[in-house]
This record gives structure tokens, sequence and C-alpha cells, in this order.
């Protein structure tokens, strides 16, 4: 086990240690510079490019981290398990960065041959087998040491759905699918959304109606893209002109079976309902959440939970932040 605290940068004894828990090297993959080798890119195929050659630079990341972990098991290895896996690679996100290209522009040339890497000492940027001192400006564009990239040096799996074996999402609800749209705009951590379930009654009857009251803050309730009818996952995450979430918040309550395990997740809850009533600002205010009655006896847990336009759990600045729910256990008798 290993507990991240704090921000989660560190485990506690790597703090009381000053370590920082990676495993050193004193090698580093080195690939050509694709970026440096393309062709002008036509203004209709740049975004595409781009998406790919930050591609690029997420398998070197990943191929790096390998190294640093496995590189002791012999250059054989090496071979085999790292580099062969990373030209393969390659060569499918080199093809799509030429197919993007030969769409709206002359075909480049000669792209096929930029997929094989190898081993340099540390100190390369990745750039190609001769070390490059200025790294390139293009997003993605082979400086995989540079930290200009999200998430560099961290053995990124992948942030895009271009190597996925899954279908594409829909829009609709459905699992075993990858999702693409874009995460969107995150809010500063004084304006992230935050909510409570201010008033609930501890016990009620089978089928008698009762009330929960909802105060949320810093959450604009004016944007509900419609599950049912494709709404989601499809839409990046907005904020309005005071830098606040625009969303809704869900009410749910279901039935434990158990207070000893988690409940199955895919049992439909006895209550359901989401709230965009176009109120909801900086400010704490209240909803009055009407519950027609639960038909089970037992214990129930009633929950609150914010949601963005498209029924993400908001964003937040930081990775210790709670996020916007909260939860009760009413029994009914």
């Amino acid at each position: 086990m290993r507990n991240h605290w704090g921000d989660g940068q560190q485990s506690v004894p790597e703090c009381e240690d000053g370590k920082d828990g990676t495993v050193g090297t004193g090698t580093a993959i080195a690939c050509p510079d694709v970026a440096a080798k393309l062709p002008q890119v036509p203004d209709r195929a740049r975004a595409e490019v781009d998406r790919n050659l930050a591609q690029l630079q997420t398998q070197i990341a990943e191929a790096d981290r390998r190294l640093a972990a496995e590189g002791n098991k012999g250059e054989a290895f090496i071979r085999n398990a790292i580099l062969q896996p990373l030209a393969g690679k390659r060569r499918a996100v080199l093809d799509r960065i030429t197919t993007a290209i030969d769409r709206v522009g002359p075909r480049p040339q000669g792209l096929a041959q930029l997929a094989e890497c190898q081993v340099q000492p540390t100190g390369n940027n990745g750039g190609g087998s001769t070390p490059t001192t200025t790294p390139t400006t293009t997003p993605g564009g082979g400086n995989n040491g540079g930290g200009t990239e999200p998430g560099a040096g961290l053995g990124v799996l992948a942030n895009d759905c271009d190597e996925s074996r899954l279908q594409p999402h829909d829009g609709f609800q459905r699992g075993d699918r990858c999702v693409s749209t874009e995460f969107g705009e995150v809010g500063a951590a004084a304006n992230n959304p935050s909510l409570l379930i201010t008033q609930f009654p501890d016990q009620v009857g089978q089928n008698q109606p009762f009330t929960l009251r909802v105060s949320t803050r810093n959450l604009v309730r004016d944007r509900f893209l419609a599950a049912g009818q494709g709404g989601y996952y499809v839409e990046s995450s907005l904020l309005n002109d005071q830098g606040l979430v625009r969303g809704h918040f869900h009410t749910a309550c279901r039935m434990l079976d158990s207070l000893t395990a988690p409940p199955e997740p895919q049992e439909v809850p006895a209550f359901f309902v989401a709230t965009e009533d176009g109120r909801g600002g900086a400010q704490a205010d209240e909803v009055t959440i009407q519950i027609p009655g639960l038909a089970e006896s037992g214990t129930a847990q009633c929950s609150v939970w914010a949601g963005d336009g498209s029924h993400r759990l908001p964003m937040m600045e930081r990775a210790n932040q709670t996020p916007a729910f909260d939860s009760v256990r009413i029994d009914v008798n």
C-alpha cells in the first residue's frame, strides 16, 4: 500500500526521508524530432497534427518510465519490450499525421523513417540521435524532458482515445466506451463548487413523502444536457464570467443491503432527480428537494453531488480539495 499525503506528491516515509519515490536511471529514450521534420502544416490540419505530436511525447514518457523501472534487465529486454513496441506505436501516430496533412495539402514524405528510437545517456531531450539545445515550441514536438507538456516525466499512459480498444463514446449512457471530449475549464480553488445537505429526517415511514434541503455554493445551476438524449460526457466543463462552474446537482436515494460492504454500483436508485433551476452563484443558497416516499424498508442512503453541464463532477484546482457532494442515511420503517 502507498498512501499519498498533503497534495498527493509524496508518501509519509518519502517526506521524512526527503526522497521522491522514483527509481534512478542513467539512460533515457531518444527519438527523432518529428515536428522539426514536418513541412508547413496547413491550418486545417494543425489541431489534429498537434494532438498526434502530443501523443508521441506521451509514448516517449511511458517508455522512459519503463526504462527507469526495468532497464536493468539487459539490452535484449530493452530492445524487445521497450524500443520495438514504442516504434510500432510511433508508426501508427506518424501514419495519422501523414493522413491528416495529406487530406488538405501536400503529402509529407519519409515520416515512417522517424519511428525508430534508441537509448541515450540522460540529458538528451528526446529530439533525435543528436541532442538538441532549443526545445520546439510546437505542442508535443519532440521535447520529452523540458517539462513543457502536461504530465511530463510521470509516465502518463494515455490522454486521448487514439490507442483505446474501446468504441468512441456517443453521448448516451453506455459503458465500455472511450470519451474523447476535452475536460474543459477549471476554476480557481476559491470558486470551486461545494454543497451540503442542511436538513433531512432521521426516520420516515414506507411511502411517506419527505424533503431534503440542499445548500450549494459556487455552482450556477443553469446547464443540463439531457443524458437520455445524448448529452452525457459530450460537452466540456464551462465557467461563467465570474469563474463559477455552470451545471446542476443530482439527488439520489438508494436502499442499502448492507452496512458493512459497499452497495452494487449498477443498481438503479429508488429516487433520482437533477436540479437545474437557473439559480445559484458565489453565495450559498438552499433548494428543497421533494421526495415522494421510499417503498422499501431499511436504511436509505440519500446523496447529492454537483455536476457540470454534461454530468461530470466539477474539476477542482487542487488534488486535496473535497468534491461537491454530501450523503446522509435515513431509516425507513
